[in-house]
């Protein structure tokens, strides 16, 4: 056990809390606030690049800042998306390029140091990627962006910097962005199809997560009118081993661990489409945490994934760090997406936007969960606000990440937790007992402030489960900080958020764990309290009780119970949901064929499937007026029919003249 005399440590100093900033424009340099533990993850300074839809082959040097319209920046002379050298991230430059999304004809040339254009008729739709020196009205202050090589202190990114195309979106409260290119005064041009355009367009995700890595293979018609078109999974993969941050200490294990799925996106899509097909590689909260304590061996775990997908075919369009805020705001536009709350493809022919509003969505991760939903009012934390236009539509989004309350860091600070107690797990089942190494209890920024001041990191501690609910319910309320709000009503830990909405989506390991307690434990979990019972129930099982339930889930089924309890409490007390709001609810892994997460969001938003303008749209017509047009229609059949039969009655009588 932890020696009882041990003073406990002094938490590791991190970077300043940026989790409740003041509300400000941000600068030019500020590429992503550094994220804090605890659930004060900083929030993107980035905003999503609005793409542009025609406008010359080479725009000029220098484009006048338009009031709708937000670009990437560039130094002079990045033309293939490479920053020249010395560039910094964020520096606003003259210069500007184009980059053709899902070209099957890539650009020729000696590299990231030259430029070739391609023939005019090989061009697919090109992409602006200028940017305006500064805001409108020239207050000074420059539109931050996403796609920038960092300083060796902010988040790696590697690979060319893309446009993205997620119609507009802005972190800015009061900015609507997302006037196409042509707003500057540029023509739009009809995009010449190359041969072959009417089949099938291929994307792949490589969703780096803190506790593995999934590989997402995406479709959609070549030929999609009106930039609409519903893009569906195609295959995945799930790598072996750890997530890439897990090979902190072997960078070139990261890109090897890849090597399997990306053999096999190599014969899931077709050869002809290779050349053409985007490969992207986003990481999360593993990575964050990584770079938070280990700036270097985050850069050179991205360094050596991007040297193993660069050897691919793909048109490998870079590898990144994902923000808390990113992740929230993908996952949230995947499943509305899937889910059509955007746009649908009515019975007669036509695309229309649906009246019912959008679905918010909860995502549970290894390291972070975040929270999304549609809101009506500013949120009082600009941070938390993000505006998007999607199909002609204005959605203002509240969103926020919580680091170190992803369920493996949880697992983590709960075990943690126990080993001050000096006794057993409260939230492990009784009969079970596990080794445990304080390195790997203590390396995680998350856990370290509990640990005591010095410790043999070698060492091992036996320690023993006792199936105790309410010890393992006060352990797991120890995570939750309620103490202290600067706004009119915060989350937890002073984290502004306004009530809860709508209906919701949860997905990830609020699905695992809902679906573990509904088929596994054969337990009701339809309401709040029913799901707090649940959690009683599964935590006062023993170790041989469980393994009789399941014996193929034995590597995780000790940590059900915290799992369990941790979610009833995040959703009730944390998040604030009442019965009836958690009656509005749904726990789900896919939507069809497709999972729900952030991978789709994230490559709608970098290959501009997801246009800000409306392609040709009708108002869709509420469920009851199409009930009564429909009665009337039937009314007024019948009064025909009824009368035809009047008429041939009286035509038959013999009195008839």
């Amino acid at each position: 056990m932890v020696p009882a005399s041990a003073p406990p440590r002094e938490p590791t100093p991190l970077p300043p809390d940026r989790g409740l900033p003041a509300p400000r424009r941000p600068s030019v340099n500020a590429s992503t606030a550094r994220a804090p533990i605890h659930g004060q993850e900083g929030p993107v300074a980035a905003a999503a690049v609005v793409a542009g839809r025609g406008g010359p082959r080479r725009p000029p040097a220098a484009v006048r800042p338009h009031p709708r319209r937000l670009g990437a920046a560039l130094p002079q002379g990045a033309r293939s998306g490479v920053p020249a050298p010395g560039a910094v991230r964020g520096a606003a430059g003259p210069g500007c390029a184009r980059e053709a999304a899902l070209d099957p004809y890539p650009r020729s040339g000696p590299g990231p140091a030259g430029w070739s254009p391609r023939p005019r008729e090989h061009r697919s739709r090109p992409r602006a990627l200028c940017s305006p020196p500064g805001p409108p009205g020239g207050s000074g202050a420059s539109w931050a962006t996403r796609c920038w090589r960092p300083k060796s202190r902010e988040l790696p990114a590697y690979g060319p910097c893309h446009g993205c195309g997620l119609g507009a979106v802005s972190s800015l409260p009061g900015r609507s962005l997302g006037a196409p290119y042509a707003a500057a005064g540029h023509a739009p041009s009809k995009p010449v199809r190359p041969p072959g355009a009417h089949r099938l367009r291929y994307g792949i995700v490589l969703d780096a997560g803190s506790s593995h890595t999934s590989m997402f293979i995406y479709k959609w018609p070549a030929d999609k009118k009106n930039d609409t078109g519903i893009v569906s999974q195609h295959s995945s993969c799930n790598v072996h081993g750890g997530g890439i941050s897990s090979y902190a200490d072997n960078p070139s294990g990261a890109g090897q661990s890849l090597v399997e799925c990306l053999d096999q996106a190599l014969r899931d899509v077709p050869k002809d489409r290779h050349r053409g097909t985007p490969l992207y590689l986003g990481a999360t909260a593993g990575m964050r945490l990584l770079n938070l304590t280990r700036p270097e061996a985050a850069t050179n775990v991205l360094a050596a994934v991007t040297r193993t997908l660069t050897q691919y075919p793909f048109h490998f369009r870079g590898a990144r760090i994902l923000s808390g805020q990113d992740e929230g705001v993908f996952g949230w536009v995947t499943a509305n997406y899937l889910l059509e709350k955007f746009i649908k493809y009515g019975w007669v022919g036509q695309w229309f936007q649906p009246r019912k509003g959008t679905l918010g969505a909860m995502d549970l991760g290894g390291a972070s969960t975040q929270i999304t939903f549609e809101t009506a009012s500013p949120a009082e934390d600009p941070a938390n606000e993000v505006q998007l236009r999607l199909y002609g539509q204005h959605y203002r989004v509240y969103t926020h990440s919580f680091l170190c309350y992803g369920r493996d860091q949880v697992l983590q600070r709960l075990l943690a937790g126990a080993l001050q107690t000096h006794g057993p797990h409260p939230c492990w089942p009784r009969g079970y007992s596990a080794q445990v190494q304080l390195q790997d209890v203590y390396d995680s920024p998350c856990t370290a402030a509990q640990g005591p001041l010095t410790f043999n990191s070698s060492a091992s501690i036996s320690l023993s489960g006792s199936s105790e609910p309410a010890l393992c319910r006060s352990l797991v309320s120890q995570l939750f900080n309620f103490s202290s709000c600067h706004f009119s009503q915060c989350s937890f830990n002073g984290v502004f958020q306004p009530p809860v909405t709508g209906s919701f989506i949860a997905f990830s390991a609020f699905f695992y764990t809902m679906d573990f307690l509904r088929t596994v434990m054969g337990l009701p979990v339809a309401t709040l309290q029913q799901l707090e019972a649940a959690a009683t129930t599964l935590c006062s099982q023993t170790w041989s009780e469980l393994q009789a339930r399941a014996p193929g889930e034995r590597a995780h089924l000790p940590n059900y119970c915290a799992g369990a309890t941790f979610m009833q409490q995040l959703l009730s007390r944390g998040y604030g949901f009442d019965e009836r709001a958690f009656s509005g609810v749904t726990f789900q892994k896919k939507a069809g064929d497709t999972a729900v997460g952030w991978a789709l969001g994230y490559m709608l938003n970098l290959t501009n499937l997801i246009p800000a303008d409306p392609p040709g749209l009708r108002k869709g017509t509420d469920f009851s007026s199409w009930v009564v047009l429909l009665l009337l229609f039937a009314a007024v059949l019948l009064a025909a029919l009824v009368l035809l039969l009047r008429q041939a009655r009286s035509a038959k009588s013999p009195g008839a003249i």
